[in-house]
């Protein structure tokens, strides 16, 4: 048995000969091997493997075979540990009573399980290896290129594994961190074998429950409950990556997905801010992907639109058409070209790869205990928020002045988000009800400034429009007052 310790890495198709550039100018003395992989992944119709937290493989190369199992292992980042088992056979599917009998769950009918196997999908790639050795670190770095083949359908394999021979795991990280600074790489969470069963429509591709907050426990240290709040939101933002995706053919619920994964890096940064551990080249690379995001705001304006949210449109008989209208522009603008622009910034892999170096790092000691920082940074969080409220609509406001005060709302929400967990439910969701309908507000306001320039010049319309913007602002107004009216639930 082996235990792999392996960062893995994912790159665009057009990277490839940029990365074997750098890696053969990096690592010139380093044996070197290029290889040519065939793999035929293994299950039953109903998955009993899957069901085990195993992976089944039979990967021929240079005319021989080999029989691989993975077992339930563990991914913190980006790092991937996992024990498997390796056994050289003759046939091209796998046996699975040569395996080690104390890796099967109890009960289980190998027997059973042996004849219902069938090969589900196979990976065909290129492999080139570098064995890189500097003091006691041994790393072998392996560029796999080729493409995933499933029920019919095919999709592009591009993987850089960083695999851990001999020392210690920091050392992967600052390998990674150092092409990541010239080369677009990113964190890859899924398998090879995960998007396999994806491909072959024997996975779940269900988006996981919205953060209500983080599972932090309530005796939890602050150093405890910041890597608790880091690998939460870290794994959530490759998560909803890899469900966007999936998600091109569903403009609407891009548009939320979009939303909920800028929601998840803006709660890192947060994070990393309030505990002094955002240095100036990481607060820059937040800021460019930050930008890079501006376009979500529009995409939640037009569902907003599209879907008729809230009435936004009332009883117009124009409503169907700006409904269509929104939905046009929406599934123009939502396309693996979204995603694949924020992947060609270097900046993108490099905040992913210094949040697993945090990760990794001894946490800085808190002089306070954890419900004295989470109380804290309620409090300036929401004083902040108080001192940007714009002035009222009567004393010549307007919208985009309750548009700026969008972000910083963000920030305090997410300080809820993160810290929920340490109070009482009911006296939170209570105080945050209007400070959340606030936001929403903010949201319909935007809506209507898109829906404003959609019509262009029509008098009537920037008419209705100005009318229902003001009211709108009243009403904010209104969530406001109420807001502050509310006990702050930290201080209870």
């Amino acid at each position: 048995m082996e235990a792999e310790i392996e960062l893995k890495l994912f790159f665009l198709p057009e990277y490839k000969d940029s990365l074997i550039q750098a890696l053969n100018n990096r690592f010139s003395h380093s044996i070197r091997d290029d290889a040519q992989l065939s793999n035929g992944y293994f299950d039953t119709p109903d998955m009993q493997l899957r069901q085990w937290d195993m992976g089944l493989r039979v990967r021929g190369r240079n005319g021989k075979r080999e029989q691989t199992i993975k077992t339930a292992g563990k991914v913190v980042g980006g790092i991937h540990t996992r024990p498997e088992y390796n056994v050289d056979i003759e046939a091209d599917t796998p046996e699975l009573s040569l395996f080690p009998t104390h890796i099967w769950p109890q009960g289980a009918d190998l027997k059973a399980t042996q004849t219902r196997l069938a090969c589900i999908f196979n990976t065909d790639f290129r492999r080139l290896t570098w064995l890189v050795e500097e003091g006691k670190t041994r790393i072998e770095i392996a560029l796999d290129q080729g493409l995933i083949c499933a029920a019919g359908k095919e999709e592009p394999l591009c993987e850089l594994e960083f695999e851990l021979m001999a020392g210690e795991p920091m050392a992967l990280l600052e390998l990674a961190s150092e092409l990541a600074n010239t080369i677009p790489l990113r964190l890859g969470k899924a398998s090879k074998a995960q998007r396999g069963y994806r491909l072959a429509g024997m996975a779940s591709k269900a988006a996981p429950q919205a953060l209500e907050t983080i599972p932090i426990a309530p005796a939890a240290s602050a150093e405890e409950a910041l890597t608790t709040l880091l690998e939460t939101a870290l794994e959530r933002w490759q998560l909803l990556e890899d469900l966007l995706w999936q998600s091109v053919a569903d403009p609407n619920g891009s548009a939320s997905l979009w939303l909920r994964m800028r929601t998840c890096i803006g709660l890192l940064e947060a994070s990393c801010r309030q505990f002094n551990l955002l240095t100036p080249e990481l607060e820059a690379a937040f800021n460019d992907i930050r930008q890079a995001m501006g376009f979500v705001d529009e995409l939640i304006a037009l569902t907003f639109i599209a879907e008729n949210r809230d009435s936004l449109l009332g009883r117009r008989k124009d409503a169907l058409h700006w409904q269509q209208e929104a939905q046009a522009r929406l599934g123009a603008q939502v396309s693996t070209e979204r995603l694949q622009a924020l992947w060609r910034m270097p900046a993108y892999g490099q905040v992913q790869l210094a949040l697993v170096r945090l990760l990794m790092l001894p946490k800085p000691v808190a002089e306070k205990g954890l419900r004295q920082v989470a109380d804290a940074l309620q409090e300036a969080s929401w004083e902040t928020i108080q001192g940007l409220m714009p002035e009222p609509a009567a004393q010549g406001a307007n919208a985009r002045d309750f548009l700026r005060l969008g972000s910083a709302l963000d920030e305090a929400l997410l300080v809820g988000l993160a810290y929920g967990e340490l109070y009482s439910s009911d006296a939170r969701r209570q105080y945050r009800a209007p400070w959340q309908d606030l936001r929403r507000g903010i949201d319909t306001l935007r809506a209507y400034l898109l829906l404003g320039e959609l019509a262009g010049p029509a008098a009537e319309m920037q008419e209705w429009l100005d009318d229902k913007s003001l009211s709108l602002m009243h009403a904010l107004e209104q969530s406001h007052r109420s807001a502050l009216a509310q006990p702050p639930y930290w201080q209870s």
